[in-house]
């Protein structure tokens, strides 16, 4: 089986309602660029990826996948994906993790549809369901945070994380309200965005030790190993680093050698693809650590993530990004927990995906070659 063809489908998505995730997260025009990226084979089988988020177009990185990475898999073996990965890191100073995880994807989703199953079996599958938890936006007020949670709970999720203002007296005060409103027995975390000093870190930190919080998430700047050791020895909270941090698979390990956080952190898009993941967390789960996975930032991407959390022992959720109508478009029937809060496996061969080809054909404005 060799690799005939890649192309590239730019599709908008419009509609998307405004959204705010942290600094330089955003999303205030309504509207941005997914690719749909194909990978066609001699076989018949065909691999597919999203490139692009609502916060992120696909735009900023499909000339650099047509450029560098397609010369670099035409005429390949789609299962040698190692091989392939190999090949493309060295092309990671010219293009994005994100062009390379989509190609990663993809192959990865030729590989479990000519295996015949699930990619998660594939990857070697160790549960079929998952608990999800919901990720808030940046909301205005404490008691809109608190509302939505106390909702969430209701609906049976399993927990709840806060994107909170970032002005550390006014994030303390929604994590003191959203505890308020779910009670005791209930998850809650909160992902501070990289937004805090030092000394308002460990300020924020103490509080949410008190409040009882999962963990503590990307208080300080992404680069700040040496102030997340420092914070990590303050706080008996779990402290979770790495989403961001500089650097491909290699560069976990300073985080982990100088016991700077005690889960890492990573998803398709940004790590560069699931080759990348299943690296990961097998390396966390040698030093007795959780690989907590990151929402994917598009539909297809978090159906990924959810094949590599299903193959691993050492995460506990799945993350579900909120408001939906800025994290799901272009699949029918996206993933939605039920109503114990849980999602559950795909069980048709590849990512499992039902791709609104009809949608993407409607919305394309240009097919890269």
């Amino acid at each position: 089986m060799k690799i005939d063809d890649l192309t590239l489908t730019l599709f908008k998505w419009n509609d998307i309602p405004v959204t705010k995730y942290a600094a330089g997260s955003s999303n205030l025009t309504g509207e941005t660029a997914l690719g749909l990226l194909k990978i066609r084979t001699d076989d018949g089988i065909d691999g597919y990826a999203f490139l692009g988020s609502a916060t992120y177009s696909a735009e900023v990185d499909c000339k650099g996948l047509m450029q560098f990475l397609k010369p670099l898999v035409m005429g390949e073996d789609p299962l040698d994906r190692e091989k392939i990965y190999q090949n493309m890191w060295k092309q990671n100073r010219k293009v994005t993790l994100r062009s390379i995880g989509a190609i990663d994807v993809a192959l990865h989703d030729i590989a479990a549809k000519a295996a015949g199953v699930p990619l998660y079996k594939l990857l070697g599958g160790f549960r079929t369901q998952i608990p999800a938890y919901a990720s808030s936006a940046i909301l205005s007020e404490p008691e809109e945070y608190a509302e939505e949670a106390l909702q969430y709970k209701k609906d049976g999720w399993a927990a709840y994380k806060i994107h909170p203002p970032t002005i550390w007296r006014k994030d303390i005060e929604v994590c003191k309200q959203v505890r308020k409103s779910v009670g005791q027995d209930f998850d809650i975390m909160l992902d501070s965005t990289w937004a805090y000093t030092y000394d308002h870190a460990i300020k924020v930190g103490r509080a949410i030790e008190e409040l009882g919080f999962f963990w503590y998430e990307d208080p300080l700047a992404d680069d700040d190993l040496m102030g997340c050791i420092k914070l990590r020895e303050k706080l008996s909270i779990p402290l979770m680093a790495t989403e961001y941090s500089p650097g491909g698979f290699t560069n976990y390990a300073p985080w982990i050698i100088n016991k700077a956080t005690d889960y890492l952190r990573g998803d398709v898009a940004v790590k560069g693809g699931i080759t990348a993941l299943m690296k990961t967390a097998h390396l966390a789960e040698a030093f007795g650590m959780n690989y907590e996975i990151h929402h994917g930032g598009n539909s297809l991407n978090n159906w990924a993530n959810l094949h590599v959390i299903l193959a691993i022992k050492n995460t506990t959720f799945f993350e579900v990004l909120l408001p939906s109508g800025a994290q799901k478009y272009g699949i029918v029937d996206d993933l939605n927990p039920d109503s114990n809060g849980m999602i559950t496996a795909p069980d048709v061969p590849g990512l499992g995906a039902n791709i609104d080809f009809d949608l993407i054909k409607s919305k394309s404005f240009e097919t890269l070659q």
